[in-house]
């Protein structure tokens, strides 16, 4: 989004109107002030219009769907797909075992590949050449595969199937509620230590003995998922009640981790409320001082948005 957005128009909470509806890609001169708004939350004015580039959707559009038997494996395809697939690579989903499970279960459906792995990953590539870039992804899986990487993989045939791949990535997030509420976090962290924290998040549970299968235990799970290419890892823990005493395994344990690695506690999302008093783990003094001098400079009545992060 702040790559993409070439333009805003916002109202201020003193009635002015900010007119930055540009169209061009390059605009030095002086500050860039949509940057501010952009992940802002509203604290200090409303957009009302937004120029944004949008690029026309590609015409070749393949989706594969395959099965790794450890992260490590995880990080060697996407390595390979960065080098092989560069310029055609529009998307690198993470999905653990677990997550995939709890799909077939809930939603009773035959998942794309027989048989339980630890983990899955879902590759998207978007061209202009269907037979090029068919060719590209064959010539990729054949060799992930035969170089031991890739246990096992599927590529849809038409857009049906395709769509039918993506959503074992996409309703991973409405399943998770099955079961009752579910603790989310959207964090970027390293790729090398991003699936450690799932981990890690698991062992201290079961340690406290939160982790079950059955009524007296309120933790279902730990699962992880997300965006590979952006180093943004979707840590979630579905439970059958929201507890405080899980509450305060998960916290701040989560986001001192992530802060010991120079991660970022709120990768997509925003800060909103609830994270208000974390985000020192993503932002120095410094930096949390200038966000409350614009808000001040911008906002001094605190009318917009207020009581969030700053």
């Amino acid at each position: 989004m702040h790559g993409n957005v070439l333009g805003i128009e916002a109202v201020m909470p003193d009635g002015t109107i900010m007119n930055d509806l540009s169209k061009l890609r390059k605009n030095n001169t002086g500050y860039d002030l949509k940057q501010l708004f952009i992940g802002g939350e509203g604290t200090i004015g409303i957009i009302t219009a937004i120029s944004i580039l949008c690029p026309q959707r590609s015409p070749a559009v393949n989706v594969a769907y395959f099965a790794l038997d450890s992260y490590e494996k995880v990080q060697q395809a996407f390595i390979e797909a960065k080098k092989q697939l560069s310029e055609i690579l529009s998307a690198f989903e993470l999905m653990d075992g677990k997550t995939q499970k709890y799909l077939a279960q809930v939603k009773g459906r035959k998942l794309p590949i027989e048989g339980e792995h630890p983990f899955y990953c879902l590759l998207e590539t978007s061209g202009s050449n269907t037979d090029h870039d068919s060719e590209k992804l064959q010539t990729y899986l054949e060799h992930v595969m035969g170089e031991g990487i890739v246990e096992d993989g599927v590529v849809g045939q038409d857009a049906t199937q395709n769509a039918d791949l993506w959503s074992c990535r996409e309703g991973i997030t409405e399943i998770l509620g099955h079961w009752g509420g579910v603790y989310k976090y959207d964090l970027s962290i390293p790729i090398g230590e991003m699936y450690d924290l799932v981990n890690e998040t698991r062992d201290k549970l079961a340690k406290a003995g939160l982790i079950g299968d059955d009524d007296s235990h309120p933790v279902v799970d730990v699962v992880g998922y997300g965006h590979v290419g952006d180093s943004n890892l979707h840590l979630n823990i579905p439970t059958r009640r929201f507890d405080k005493a899980v509450e305060k395994e998960l916290e701040p344990f989560v986001y001192e981790w992530v802060a010991k690695r120079n991660g970022s506690i709120s990768a997509e999302h925003g800060l909103g409320i609830t994270k208000k008093p974390y985000i020192g783990y993503s932002r120095s003094e410094s930096m949390i001082k200038l966000m409350k001098q614009i808000k001040e400079l911008y906002d001094p009545k605190g009318i917009m948005n207020p009581y969030k992060y700053i």
